[in-house]
């Protein structure tokens, strides 16, 4: 997919707030610092469309961009802050949870996952919850370019181990460098394909 066009819509605090339900969605979650930015901006191919922080918990809102006037990409809010209040990260969940829930225009989530990491509680936690809640999810290790190949592979082979143990098929996964780029197209292959089986089969998201 060549990136033509790719804009801010709208920042919105309730997922009622959001832009019509109209044109396919897809969004990406994860973590704090888990580098969801920076992979927005990779494959956006625009260095500050999603605002980067070092400061974790910066994307408090719910961030519509559209992309080639054909689809909205989603930046949401990051799940399992260590430096916010019970209440606010209470608040957090609660408009990721209903968001997810009641968006009917989302066709795939993308679940990042810090691939520097050997399995982390609260992100098979997450993964959990999308399967067992009927959500389309798709994972996303990030930052790959920070270990060398051998760990990053390992580390996702761990992660494949951890989620084989109640989960007998997997959902795509990808492995991606924000920084060199990697795994940026084979996700937007993905996202293409999709709309194009939407088209194809006259799939719409009015109620």
């Amino acid at each position: 997919m060549i990136i033509k066009t790719a804009t801010f819509v709208k920042s919105s605090g309730k997922w009622q707030d959001c832009p019509e339900a109209i044109i396919p969605e897809y969004a990406f979650i994860g973590r704090s610092n888990v580098g969801k930015s920076s992979l927005i901006n990779a494959m956006m191919n625009h260095k500050d469309l999603a605002k980067t922080s070092q400061t974790p918990g910066k994307t408090q809102l719910i961030n519509h961009f559209l992309v080639n006037e054909q689809w909205y990409l989603t930046d949401l809010p990051g799940y399992g802050y260590a430096k916010v209040s019970k209440s606010i990260r209470k608040d957090f969940e609660k408009l990721i949870t209903n968001y997810i829930l009641n968006r009917r225009n989302l066709v795939n989530l993308f679940v990042l996952v810090d691939s520097r990491h050997k399995p982390q509680t609260i992100d098979m936690e997450f993964i959990q919850w999308c399967g067992e809640s009927g959500v389309p999810f798709s994972i996303v290790f990030t930052k790959a370019d920070k270990l060398k190949p051998n760990a990053a592979i390992k580390n996702v082979e761990d992660y494949k181990t951890e989620l084989h143990k109640t989960w007998e098929d997997l959902p795509e996964i990808y492995v991606t460098s924000a920084e060199k780029k990697e795994g940026c197209e084979e996700i937007l292959h993905f996202i293409e394909k999709t709309n194009d089986f939407l088209v194809q089969n006259n799939i719409n998201f009015d109620e």
